[in-house]
């Protein structure tokens, strides 16, 4: 007898019933010849180059690693033995507000000291945007309508919507993944995020940011359609002296949409890394 109850089957329940709600709505039209075709169907699209922003040559850059320390991914560890261990920032880049200058070197030194850098992913946490894009352990799926994209990440199964055409809320709280509303310019879904909490991370080097935060994001096909990429603009007055910009790119890789959930750990038993709390945070 199938446990319909289960928080398995829960989840496969919602997320077909998103999926489909999403699908029939009335104004799921066909979709238009000009659009991109972002949707990855029977496939994921998997990141490029671990949770890595890209520069872009010409202006002010991402927080990248400390050439002090030589970073060594999971995947390098399992092929050279090296073990594996967690990213430090480079606190000297100088497009850094001095606070989060501050809030960084503080944590590079606790880490330094043993401290566990935990991801969104292995708190269970959202990504927040643009870390959404960043997030391991699993693939990103895109489902378009006429009104909306939806983007699911295997991980957790966390999800962010895009409301097309439509203008930002007016008093929306700011939120994990804050108001996302798009358009297309020929071949390309632009995105644009205000709204969003400061209670996620920039990027994979646990830069912070303020509730001013605003985020665009250019979506393409290149490489005959076998790789998403998506250009990022990064603007936070509060954190930053001068908006960024960087790449980050996915790669198209067959495979369903499978069930990640996190607090269960029911895909990566050797993990022991779960944060408990000691006490209701409300």
């Amino acid at each position: 007898m199938v446990d319909v109850a289960s928080p398995k089957n829960l989840f496969v329940a919602f997320l077909v019933a998103s999926i489909a709600t999403i699908l029939v709505s009335p104004k799921a039209a066909a979709q238009p010849e000009q659009w991109p075709n972002l949707g990855s169907g029977a496939s994921a699209w998997s990141g490029i180059g671990g949770g890595e922003f890209i520069a872009i040559p010409g202006g002010p850059a991402p927080v990248s690693q400390d050439s002090r320390y030589a970073r060594v991914a999971n995947a390098q560890s399992l092929i050279t033995g090296e073990q594996a261990n967690y990213r430090i920032s480079d606190v000297t880049n100088p497009n850094l507000m001095q606070w989060a200058r501050e809030v960084m070197q503080q944590d590079n030194e606790e880490v330094l000291a043993g401290k566990i850098a935990f991801s969104p992913r292995s708190t269970c946490s959202p990504g927040g945007i643009p870390g959404f894009i960043l997030m391991g352990g699993g693939g990103m799926h895109v489902l378009q309508t006429a009104d909306q994209v939806v983007m699911i990440h295997e991980g957790d199964g966390q999800m962010r919507r895009i409301h097309l055409n439509v203008p930002h809320s007016e008093n929306s709280e700011p939120s994990w993944y804050g108001d996302s509303v798009g358009h297309y310019e020929g071949d390309t879904l632009v995105v644009d995020t205000i709204g969003l909490n400061d209670r996620s991370f920039v990027d994979a080097y646990r830069t912070p940011h303020t509730e001013n935060l605003h985020v665009v994001e250019r979506w393409r096909l290149v490489d005959d359609g076998e790789v998403l990429e998506v250009h990022v603009t990064v603007d936070d007055p509060g954190t930053f002296v001068q908006p960024w910009q960087a790449l980050r790119r996915f790669r198209r890789e067959v495979r369903p949409l499978e069930e990640m959930r996190c607090a269960e750990n029911n895909e990566q038993f050797y993990s022991g890394f779960m944060p408990i709390a000691d006490s209701f945070d409300f």
